[in-house]
């Protein structure tokens, strides 16, 4: 058997032209332009540039004309500075399946960043899918390193056309948030190279991405921001990639490491790589200059290649309307119907006269999940207020919120301390120690104090508040007590700490229920520090308010059709922290009891991933899974209900029957807390595991269903054999065979016949989307070329394709294959 082997050829990119051996004069004049004001720069002044400046810029150098550079949070829009528009999640971009949709996202997300003088988004993220439990699935694009790469690629370019550097983030295999910092991902090479960096390849060498951020973990046992060979060796040597490395927020640990490593600039400060360590290590000869002087070049060259060092403002006016268009296209697209028992959907007006609109996220638009990710949007519209809004006068419409009391802004802005509210005692440092800088009376606390006022003497970071005082209920009865903070919290009423997260984390939402008496006085206290990044903490102590459960089943039992709107929220699904699988059992129990009186109901599901749909998809008729749509997503979701726009999302993951059935239920969770995750189930991820054990998934990975049908037609290779710098085309008709107007995602898969290590019965290799009225055919072209047939083989440290027999199988998803033919790798 014949081994082809594959290596890969990078190219310089400098003032926007690309520049390979036979460098022209542009490429040589910024050159010398950088390395002129290299020679000028003091070694202070080096070392500076180096470590973040005001937690979100890079610092300017006046004197030489380096300007001061912009950052703001993504991958959901434009963060930090006020209000922005709200896309969709990115596992709702990955969950379109449409390259156009990522383009026209990453477009609109860059026009916007201009407006409000940014010059780097930090996006896009591209962890992959493991499990359902991880915090920060949502901001990611799914289990296939296909998928995820060319999704991201799309992305980037429409962002980087317009003149913003996107981020590519964050390398690599931060597939989990429990204890990210300090919990390393152990994997083979082959995992590594075949899953885990694939999608951070194509963004380097595809779209040419300015930035790489290092991720927060370790990866066999070293850190990402220190980590050698995946830095120096794999991305800057490999691949060539001529950006900027830079740093997470506070995931540097040893800044000599980290300097020798590769990494170009620590976010948010140079606490580590900081000027005083790092000239003690040159002095030592434990570190050269010429590894300092060559993060300046790569920051100086992105500064020339996205013009930068000419004129660094760039804002322009915005067009609200046509970023809102861009937002609820891409919805439109993501959204994915699972279950359409009987036809439910869409609605029939003739037969639907009365609707039960019910659950914690109908009347709450569910924008996006929490962290740094999350965007406050222009607008928040309800699922409640678009579809009474869309179904105008022909359908009446019911509400009720079921048993669900919300903890979200409202229940923190509603709470008011009597008289003279609660004392606060504001400390520098994190430990409450010392005299305090400053004491005040807080009528509230609702504080994110990016937009709120810190007393004088007190800095964002590195700063805690001790506030006491009283409370008097007015009622007897239950009242919930409810603290969300980034960092770390604890509250004590009459002595008994009953709410305790001093840790450093993400914001992080707890609540509990005591029982009070009228008229008695209970003494609070509430306790908070704060490390890094988000300042925030909102406390908030009201009545348990009325119980709506019957209320619910009544309105579902006197109305035609019931839609449930259920799943998650920022509270709970955020950066940081991992979630629970399964829906709260109050969720789950509540679906159940709302479909045994109604079969038509309908559940629409916000999560960033799996929820264990299982313990409930057999009671209902419907299922969306909305994911976080953003800022139009309800509007998006009433369309698809009323029949106005067809669902068109597919499955960027599988979704299993059961935990157990999972491909990473032995190896997600560090089960012995020896700091140390093993990806024992290697390269078998997702439907590469379903597909080749032959486990059942609930719904496969591609899976969506639609208002209409679609046949496959005439599947052809362009060539039966071929060899190894052929491009291979296969194309295939598709038609619309339905009543709708409708968008199908067409899957190329390849299997390997045989083959010298075990792979995959199946892996995606190419896809399209097209769309089609009905009765129209169109002829689908796919390209695939000698990495469509390779793997990594870890003994030749390279990827490999070997000779010999692959299917290509062509569908509508892992499963739903349609047709087959056979090539012959020569």
């Amino acid at each position: 058997m014949r081994i082809l082997t594959i290596f890969s050829i990078g190219l310089l990119v400098l003032g926007g032209i690309a520049c390979n051996a036979q460098k022209n004069e542009s490429c040589i004049e910024t050159e010398s332009q950088i390395n002129s004001i290299i020679e000028q720069m003091t070694l202070e002044e080096k070392f500076n540039m180096i470590g973040g400046h005001k937690s979100f810029y890079i610092r300017p150098l006046k004197r030489l004309g380096i300007p001061s550079i912009r950052m703001a949070d993504g991958p959901c829009g434009v963060k930090n500075y006020g209000a922005s528009t709200s896309y969709p999640s990115p596992i709702c971009l990955a969950a379109s399946w449409d390259t156009i949709v990522a383009s026209n996202v990453g477009m609109a997300t860059a026009k916007e960043a201009k407006a409000k003088d940014v010059q780097i988004m930090l996006t896009p993220g591209m962890n992959l899918y493991r499990a359902a439990m991880c915090g920060r699935n949502f901001e990611y694009l799914g289990e296939d390193p296909y998928l995820s790469g060319q999704l991201a690629s799309a992305y980037i370019q429409g962002m980087q056309e317009q003149g913003i550097i996107a981020t590519a983030k964050h390398y690599v295999a931060n597939n989990q948030e429990f204890d990210r910092n300090h919990t390393s991902s152990d994997m083979d090479e082959r995992t590594l190279h075949e899953l885990y960096l694939p999608a951070f390849k194509t963004c380097v060498e595809k779209a040419q991405v300015g930035i790489v951020m290092s991720s927060y973990n370790l990866i066999n046992g070293v850190h990402a921001s220190q980590n050698h060979y995946l830095i120096n060796e794999i991305l800057k040597k490999d691949w060539n990639f001529d950006g900027i490395v830079m740093s997470d927020w506070v995931s540097v640990y040893d800044g000599i490491e980290a300097a020798k490593a590769g990494l170009d600039i620590e976010m948010p400060a140079g606490k580590h790589m900081h000027p005083d360590t790092l000239a003690l290590a040159i002095n030592k000869g434990e570190l050269r200059e010429e590894i300092i002087d060559d993060k300046i070049r790569r920051i100086l060259g992105i500064y020339y290649r996205f013009n930068l060092m000419d004129s660094i403002s760039q804002k322009t006016n915005i067009n609200k309307e046509a970023l809102a268009k861009t937002a609820l296209e891409a919805a439109r697209g993501g959204i994915v119907l699972l279950k359409n028992e009987n036809n439910i959907l869409p609605i029939d007006s003739e037969k639907i006269k009365t609707i039960a609109v019910l659950g914690p996220n109908a009347a709450e638009a569910v924008t996006g999940g929490g962290g740094s990710s999350f965007v406050t949007p222009y607008q928040k519209v309800s699922i409640l207020e678009s579809i009474k809004k869309l179904s105008g006068d022909n359908i009446q419409i019911k509400y009720s919120e079921g048993p669900f009391p919300r903890f979200l802004d409202q229940f923190y802005e509603n709470t008011k301390f009597q008289n003279e509210g609660l004392k606060g005692e504001y400390f520098k440092g994190v430990t409450l120690e010392g005299e305090p800088v400053a004491i005040r009376q807080d009528q509230s606390i609702n504080y994110e104090w990016t937009k709120d006022n810190l007393p004088e003497g007190i800095s964002k970071n590195q700063f805690s508040v001790r506030w006491t005082g009283k409370f008097r209920p007015q009622t007897s009865g239950d009242f919930y007590f409810a603290v969300s903070a980034d960092d770390g919290f604890r509250l004590i009423v009459n002595n008994d700490t009953i709410l305790n997260e001093w840790t450093n984390n993400s914001e992080i939402p707890r609540s509990t229920i005591l029982k009070l008496k009228a008229g008695e006085i209970y003494d609070v206290k509430l306790e908070y520090y704060q490390t890094w990044g988000t300042a925030a903490i909102k406390f908030g102590i009201g009545p348990f308010e009325k119980n709506h459960l019957q209320e619910s089943i009544e309105f579902a039992q006197e109305s035609d059709m019931a839609i449930v709107c259920m799943g998650f929220d920022k509270s709970i699904e955020r950066e940081g922290i991992d979630r629970p699988y399964s829906l709260p059992q109050k969720q789950v129990d509540f679906i159940k009891s709302i479909a045994a009186v109604n079969k038509n109901t309908v559940v629409i599901l916000n999560a960033g991933g799996n929820a264990d749909i299982s313990n409930w998809i057999e009671n209902v008729g419907g299922l969306l899974h909305a994911w976080y749509p953003g800022e139009k997503g309800s509007e998006a979701i009433s369309e698809i209900i009323l029949g106005k726009v067809n669902p068109s999302g597919k499955l960027p993951f599988s979704i299993e029957k059961k935990w157990e059935d999972a491909a990473t239920y032995n190896s997600y969770y560090d089960e012995d807390k020896d700091k140390r995750v093993t990806y024992s189930e290697g390269i078998f991820l997702g439907y590469r595991h379903f597909d080749t054990h032959n486990v059942e998934p609930l719904f496969p990975f591609g899976f969506g269903m639609s208002y209409t049908t679609f046949s496959y037609d005439k599947l052809k290779v362009d060539s039966k054999h071929f060899e190894e710098d052929d491009n291979v085309f296969v194309s295939v008709k598709i038609t619309n065979t339905g009543d709708f107007r409708g968008k199908e995602v067409i899957q190329l898969y390849v299997s390997d016949i045989e083959s010298s290590l075990p792979r995959p019965a199946k892996e995606l290799k190419a896809f399209a989307k097209v769309d089609l009225a009905p009765g129209e055919t169109k002829t689908v072209k796919m390209k695939l070329n000698k990495e469509s047939f390779s793997f990594y083989d870890p003994q030749k440290h390279n990827w490999v394709a070997e000779s010999g027999k692959f299917e290509i199988m062509v569908g509508s998803s892992s499963k739903d294959i349609r047709k087959r033919t056979f090539i012959t790798l020569d």
